[in-house]
């Protein structure tokens, strides 16, 4: 790979240990994808919860920082494992926090914002058309490269630390104009309606692509969706087809029109009602107990707190079901300021602040609340549960909300 003088200096190790370490890991991963040379990026996301990273990747960040390491761009990072406010009634123990507590010193030593969110691009400063990025999460990946026009490869942990040590990152996929055109076209045939079809959508299509390198098209969709609708889509497609890119004709700001993304002769694919229908099949479970009621992947928006809180009013939950509301600390405080949590914790449910209910040992505090039967209408979640052990089923935020104060789900 090409290198400049400085990244050229990085790599002789003339600008300390941690960026010749963070050049070096770069170049490997450069080299891996055919990448010519690096390309600058303004901001990295980091996604490295301590139950992913475990004792040893926290005692890597830990030597990292201990060597003076500081980071070159502004660098934020996804949910956490733990929110240190109220860990011990979820049933997570003290190792857990300690582990949590060690990882955030040794970021924010190295300058790292612990906005602990994966909904930046909603809260924090969200990148622009044309923007390089290096971003750790599939779902803010996804929103930043197709709604905010941004470019983005999946980061892991070590790649989105490295970017945010030198500033830069492999020009390798979604950075090059040739991986950013269509290669699939949808035809949507049924409007989505709310949060839950908009992220079953999403999900249909990601099944269908089925492979990072596919950039879907979409055709058909007649009403314009908001940032939260079409979160919750993005979020759907990446978890079900690892997609990193879609464009929405004459929605998303690199398609005005098939031929913007080189579409135009690619045989379209209808997303039919069966299509939707068959993705839902296996989240039904009407009239079963419910165990606990979780909106989280993505963290709720302030628009969804308030939401969620005005469901709450008046109601009160069952005593046989728990109710999780995971967002990110910003909007947490604002929800706060504006009596959306006390709303929910009276109707008996928690909010949570910069954690996401998967990234927070989900098998392990299922087993201790003994949580199985589980309620969301987020499609991502439900599609990552089931492998923790939980049966997932998947509702509207208005049957959620009815189903917790009933304790069945409706």
């Amino acid at each position: 790979m090409k290198l400049d003088d400085q990244e050229t200096a990085m790599l002789a190790g003339e600008m300390g240990p941690a960026r010749r370490w963070a050049i070096e890991h770069q170049l490997q991963v450069g080299r891996m994808f055919d990448a010519e040379d690096m390309v600058a990026v303004s901001q990295s996301h980091m996604m490295a919860d301590p139950e992913s990273l475990g004792a040893a990747g926290v005692e890597f960040v830990e030597n990292i920082a201990a060597e003076g390491a500081r980071i070159a761009i502004p660098m934020i990072t996804d949910p956490r494992g733990v929110d240190l406010t109220y860990y011990e009634p979820l049933g997570q123990t003290e190792a857990m926090a300690d582990l949590e507590r060690r990882f955030v010193a040794a970021c924010l030593k190295m300058g790292i914002m612990m906005t602990d969110t994966c909904i930046n691009y909603q809260t924090i400063m969200p990148p622009v058309l044309g923007d390089h990025v290096a971003y750790g999460d599939t779902g803010v990946v996804i929103y930043s490269n197709s709604v905010c026009g941004a470019r983005s490869n999946f980061e892991g942990g070590p790649s989105a630390l490295a970017a945010g040590l030198t500033g830069r990152t492999p020009r390798y996929g979604l950075h090059l104009d040739r991986h950013r055109q269509a290669t699939q076209r949808y035809v949507v045939r049924n409007q989505p309606e709310g949060l839950t079809d908009w992220g079953v959508l999403g999900a249909t299509i990601g099944r269908m692509a089925g492979s990072y390198w596919e950039v879907p098209v979409i055709e058909g969709i007649e009403t314009r969706p908001t940032s939260d609708e079409i979160k919750h889509m993005g979020a759907a497609m990446a978890s079900y087809g690892s997609t990193p890119l879609f464009h929405i004709v004459g929605i998303t700001p690199e398609c005005r029109t098939l031929a913007d993304v080189s579409a135009q002769n690619l045989p379209p694919r209808d997303v039919t009602s069966d299509d939707l229908a068959a993705l839902r099949q296996p989240f039904g479970a009407q009239g079963e107990a419910v165990d606990v009621v979780v909106f989280a992947a993505p963290q709720l928006s302030l628009v969804e707190m308030q939401q969620v809180a005005s469901l709450c009013q008046g109601r009160k939950i069952s005593e046989a079901t728990s109710l999780l509301v995971c967002t990110s600390p910003s909007v947490y405080a604002d929800a706060q300021r504006l009596h959306y949590n006390e709303a929910i914790q009276k109707f008996g449910g928690k909010v949570l602040q910069g954690t996401c209910f998967y990234q927070q040992y989900a098998r392990e505090i299922g087993e201790a609340n003994g949580w199985k039967r589980l309620l969301s209408n987020s499609t991502k979640i439900v599609n990552i549960l089931g492998g923790y052990g939980y049966l997932p089923a998947l509702a509207s935020m208005e049957d959620c909300i009815a189903s917790a104060e009933k304790g069945v789900i409706v």
